[in-house]
């Protein structure tokens, strides 16, 4: 069986090849597929077949698919620009005849509100219009997405944001990996949309809570209004534009687009998804 990954040089790339070759696919069974020639070069290194690919660039993906029976498509990462990028990437597995298409997409995708579920409704109306079984693993989001507010509290003491009582079902990018090595490696998969996230939805309060555990010093919780938010990002040296984005995000997460946590995570992996304390811990130096 020929797995071929784009965006295989990023983290959940490399996670996600880590996991499948863990479970029992051999390294020359995987083709990578990305722009970083660095990370090509190392997972070539460890046996993969590699290609440099440009999905900005739609001739550097033609014929990349040839003799590929599945394909992981990992969102881009570049919001607005994602759509075109995705659509070269299925047009590359159309034309090569691919059985099985597998798109990391995002929580409640068909119904989000939150402001990066567009291009990942988008994309998926596009898989499915192109008529190659397909499966969506909705990711919801990554723990690694906190770190800054983690080092943050190590360095003041406070955690701070519009946030509020929104709860977050978080999971690291690790598990996210491991279920999309599950769904590559085990048959049954086509026409599933999996919910993905992490099995315990948290507050930030119990962020605050768990980082001050973890660092044994005071950490504390301060909600602050948009405006306050926005003029504290802006501070950080965000320009408005961005500022404005997480701002939204924030706001995505205080009316509860991050709450859900379905248990589809951990039974796709086969045990618990690691607590937010547990990720934490592995932050610590």
């Amino acid at each position: 069986m020929s797995i071929a990954i784009f965006g295989a040089t990023g983290q959940l790339g490399g996670l996600t090849i880590d996991s499948l070759i863990g479970r029992g696919t051999a390294p020359g069974n995987i083709l990578a597929l990305g722009r970083n020639r660095d990370r090509l070069s190392e997972l070539a290194d460890r046996g993969l077949r590699t290609a440099q690919v440009d999905l900005n660039v739609a001739t550097t993906a033609a014929g990349v698919l040839d003799g590929v029976e599945k394909v992981l498509l990992i969102s881009m990462s570049e919001p607005g620009r994602r759509v075109p990028q995705h659509a070269t990437a299925v047009e590359a597995a159309q034309d090569a005849g691919v059985r099985h298409l597998v798109y990391t997409s995002v929580l409640d995708a068909p119904t989000s509100v939150l402001a990066l579920a567009p291009d990942h409704r988008a994309t998926e109306e596009l898989i499915t219009a192109s008529g190659i079984p397909s499966t969506f693993l909705r990711h919801g989001w990554y723990t690694e997405n906190h770190r800054q507010e983690f080092d943050a509290a190590r360095r003041t003491g406070v955690v701070a944001n519009s946030v509020g009582s929104g709860r977050i079902a978080s999971a690291p990018r690790r598990d996210y990996a491991e279920a999309a090595a599950v769904v590559l490696s085990t048959p049954g998969h086509e026409g599933t949309a999996y919910e993905l996230s992490g099995d315990t939805a948290w507050t930030y309060w119990e962020f605050a809570a768990a980082a001050q555990e973890v660092l044994g010093t005071p950490v504390r919780y301060e909600v602050l209004t948009p405006a306050e938010e926005q003029k504290q990002l802006i501070g950080l040296g965000l320009d408005e534009g961005t500022a404005g984005f997480l701002g939204t995000l924030n706001a995505n997460m205080h009316d509860g687009a991050l709450a859900p946590a379905p248990g589809e995570l951990s039974k796709l992996i086969g045990r618990p998804t690691e607590p937010l304390i547990d990720t934490m811990r592995s932050w610590i130096d």
